[in-house]
């Protein structure tokens, strides 16, 4: 009797039950919020449900991302091989990739002066750098932090690897994959605040077409441009640029296929999961990480009203022809912050069709933040 009573009492006890904190139910509301944003209300599903999912696994059993070091086996949990590639910097240069093959740059090409505006909404990564650093964070951790205001979340992960902040990658991940998600709650506002209604209709001439040569010299020049610059931006301008090279060269249709779909999900899933099992309670729950969200959303709103200003600027100097809210779709938040760029437009004026003028900002905006990852890199000499 007292073996089977042992028995039962060494089942419980093995149960997550006995095992969590106020902190790991909390995370796990946390995530099942995530999970209802991403499947009742759409918001980037792609991104948050595998977060939300690996954040729920990592508060119930927190073994599932534990290095070989802390297991008496010597074999580390799932998550973290999946994490280690993080680190490594492999998964967000291959998101980059899948990014470039789904993309097409022809807006950007089309109206040059994108650059501008994508240049413009880095305003926010450099405010909250400066923040940063007030708030007692040392400059590469400020750094890190303030690329999340690119609205970009592998390259705020690629950075952060770079400069050596892993213990900081969760939060930082974490914030900046949010943030992307909720892109058509936090800019509408913004947006509105600082444009006029007749700005919000302006009409924009169509862009002129651009030839197949052009589309095959942009990502080779952009390369050899940019890495000449920049070297350590490669891993991602340049992976970027060899997806949309395979898209627009024509020749390579299976691996322009394979990188904007199977590899690109493939990805996702390993990203997603193992950004997710970094908020354990532990890791997550601590006044760094509230700094952090903060400073996040600081600087997505500047990075969006940076765009938005310079965007009204250009409609002064043009008289007019360039509708202010394309200007918030310099972050990278591709395609969405350009679907909230034509949302807004439409409803001043249904007829308006501001999409296609977005996007060339939008991919400016791509570029820029991994610009500035590498400036960031080559200041403190990474």
């Amino acid at each position: 009797m007292s073996y089977i009573t042992d028995t039962l009492g060494n089942l419980i006890h093995q149960t997550a039950f006995f095992n969590l904190t106020v902190g790991n139910y909390l995370m796990i509301a946390v995530a099942c919020v995530f999970l209802y944003l991403a499947i009742r209300k759409g918001f980037e599903p792609l991104l948050l449900v595998p977060i939300a999912f690996g954040m729920l696994l990592v508060n119930i059993y927190p073994d599932i991302i534990a290095s070989p070091e802390k297991m008496s086996n010597g074999v580390g949990g799932l998550l973290h091989y999946f994490y280690v590639l993080d680190e490594w910097s492999i998964l967000p240069s291959l998101i980059f990739m899948g990014v470039g093959a789904m993309t097409d740059f022809g807006p950007l090409i089309a109206n040059p002066k994108s650059f501008l505006l994508g240049a413009a909404a880095q305003l926010g990564i450099y405010m909250a750098y400066f923040l940063a650093i007030f708030l007692g964070f040392n400059g590469k951790a400020a750094a890190a932090i303030s690329i999340i205001g690119g609205a970009d979340g592998p390259t705020s992960i690629f950075l952060a690897g770079k400069l050596g902040q892993t213990a900081l990658m969760g939060p930082i991940a974490v914030a900046a994959y949010s943030y992307m998600s909720l892109v058509p709650i936090i800019q509408p506002p913004i947006m509105k605040a600082f444009t006029t209604e007749e700005e919000r209709k302006i009409k924009m001439e169509q862009l002129r077409p651009v030839s197949k040569l052009e589309k095959i010299l942009f990502p080779i020049i952009i390369s050899i441009v940019v890495c000449l610059l920049l070297p350590t931006t490669a891993p991602l301008v340049g992976m970027l640029m060899l997806g949309n090279l395979f898209r627009e060269s024509g020749v390579v249709k299976q691996l322009t296929e394979t990188a904007s779909n199977a590899l690109m999900y493939i990805v996702v899933i390993l990203l997603g999961t193992s950004v997710g099992a970094t908020t354990s309670a532990e890791a997550f729950l601590n006044l760094n990480t509230i700094k952090i969200v903060i400073l996040g959303l600081v600087a997505f709103a500047f990075g969006t009203l940076g765009g938005v200003l310079f965007g009204k600027l250009m409609c002064k100097l043009t008289g007019g022809k360039v509708n202010p809210l394309i200007g918030s779709a310099g972050v990278s938040a591709v395609p969405m912050a350009a679907r909230v760029s034509q949302k807004v437009g439409a409803e001043a004026d249904p007829t308006n069709f501001l999409l296609m003028h977005a996007m060339g900002p939008n991919v400016a905006g791509v570029i820029g933040t991994a610009v500035a990852a590498g400036t960031f890199m080559a200041i403190f000499g990474v």
